[in-house]
C-alpha cells in the first residue's frame, strides 16, 4: 500500500534532504505559533522537520507504513521533543490517529528516493535484486507475485494505463509467456525481457530506459497507490481545522488528476468538462489556493531533479465547518 515519500536526494534525514516544493509548502502552510499539522508521507522527513524548524512552538504528526521511515523518525522525535508524533500507519488510515483539527495536512505521493537507492527493496532496475516493489514490505503481493499471477485485464491495466507506456501490448505478452520460467523473479531479468520487446526504433526515441514506464505501473498496481489516494483526500479534509489548508504534491498525472478533481469538488466548480451539476446543487466548503498547480523552479530542479514532475495543488477549508 502506498505510504509516504518526501522524495529525498539522499539518505540524511537532516539538512542534506531535499524536500520537494519546500518553499512553496511553507509559504502555503504559513507555520505560526501553536500551529500543528498533519505530515500524511513522512518518507525522508524533510518537510515535517522545515515545519518544525519553522517556530519553537510548531507541532507535527506524521504518518508511514514503511518500517525503515519508523526508524527515521526517531532523529526527529529526539530533535524536537515534544512536538512530533509518528504512527506506523498507510495514509489512507490517518483517521486512526488521535489528533484533530490540523492547521495543514500535506500529501508527497512521490515514491522516496530512500526506496531506489536500495537495491534490497526491487524497486530499481539498475542493480539486480529480487522483484519486490512494495512500500511496506510487511504486506501485499511482490511485483514477481504480480507479474507471475495477474491476469491480462490487471497487466493491461498496470503497464497500459497506471505505466502509460506505449509498448504494453508486447511487453503484456512477453510477461505471460515468461511466466513458469524465473524470469520475472528478478529486476534486472525482468528490465532485459521489456528491452528486448520493445522495438528498437521505439527504444531510441525516448531517454527513459524501456523498463521505466512498466516498472512504476507496476509499483503503482500492487501498492495501490491511486487507491489510496482517493480514499485519503476527504479523510485528510474532515481533519482540517476551519481555515486549515490541504496540499497534494503529485509526480504522475493519474496522481495529479484525483487532486484536481476532489479540490474542484471542495471549491464547487465542475470536476472536469463533462460534470453539468447545477451550481446551486454544488457544496462550497473550500477555496481553491493553486489555481493552476505549483511546479518546481530551475534551481530547485538543478539541485534535485526529481522535482521536475512535482506538481503541487492546494485548498483552505472555509471558516465555519466543522
Amino acid at each position: 500500500m502506498f505510504c509516504g515519500s518526501d522524495s529525498p536526494v539522499s539518505g540524511d534525514t537532516g539538512k542534506g534532504h531535499l524536500p520537494v516544493l519546500l518553499r512553496e509548502v511553507l509559504g502555503l502552510f504559513a507555520p505560526g505559533e501553536n500551529k500543528t499539522y498533519l505530515d500524511a508521507t513522512f518518507g525522508g522527513g524533510g518537510h515535517t522537520r522545515a515545519l518544525l524548524e519553522s517556530g519553537s512552538t510548531v507541532s507535527v504528526v506524521a504518518i508511514d507504513c514503511d518500517p525503515e521511515a519508523a526508524e527515521r523518525a526517531h532523529a526527529i522525535s529526539d530533535a524536537f521533543p515534544g512536538r512530533f508524533r509518528f504512527y506506523d500507519l498507510n495514509f489512507s488510515q490517518m483517521d486512526r490517529v488521535k489528533e484533530k483539527a490540523f492547521d495543514g495536512v500535506l500529501f508527497d505521493y512521490g515514491v522516496s528516493s530512500f526506496h531506489f537507492d536500495q537495491p534490497d527493496r526491487g524497486f530499481s532496475f539498475k542493480a539486480d535484486a529480487d522483484a519486490d516493489m512494495r512500500l511496506n514490505p510487511r504486506e501485499g503481493q511482490t511485483a514477481a507475485e504480480f507479474l507471475e499471477t495477474a491476469s491480462r485485464h490487471e497487466l493491461i491495466q498496470a503497464i497500459k494505463v497506471y505505466g502509460e507506456e506505449t509498448s504494453w501490448r508486447r511487453i503484456v505478452e512477453a510477461i505471460l509467456n515468461a511466466r513458469g520460467t524465473q524470469v520475472l523473479q528478478n529486476t534486472k531479468s525482468i528490465a532485459s525481457l521489456i528491452s528486448t520487446t520493445i522495438p528498437a526504433p521505439v527504444r531510441r526515441r525516448s531517454k527513459l530506459n524501456p523498463a521505466t514506464k512498466t516498472f512504476q505501473g507496476v509499483r503503482i498496481a500492487i501498492n495501490r497507490e491511486l487507491d489510496v489516494i482517493e480514499t485519503a483526500l476527504p479523510k485528510a479534509f474532515d481533519l482540517l481545522a476551519p481555515d486549515g489548508v490541504l496540499a497534494a504534491i503529485s509526480f504522475h498525472s493519474l496522481e495529479d488528476r484525483i487532486v484536481k478533481r476532489y479540490f474542484r469538488q471542495l471549491c464547487g466548480q465542475p470536476v472536469d468538462r463533462l460534470d453539468s451539476t447545477p451550481q446551486q446543487l454544488r457544496t462550497v466548503v473550500a477555496e481553491a489556493l493553486t489555481r493552476k498547480p505549483i511546479t518546481a523552479t530551475q534551481e530547485e530542479i538543478a539541485q534535485n531533479p526529481r522535482s521536475r514532475s512535482a506538481k503541487l495543488r492546494a485548498v483552505r477549508k472555509l471558516v465555519g465547518l466543522t
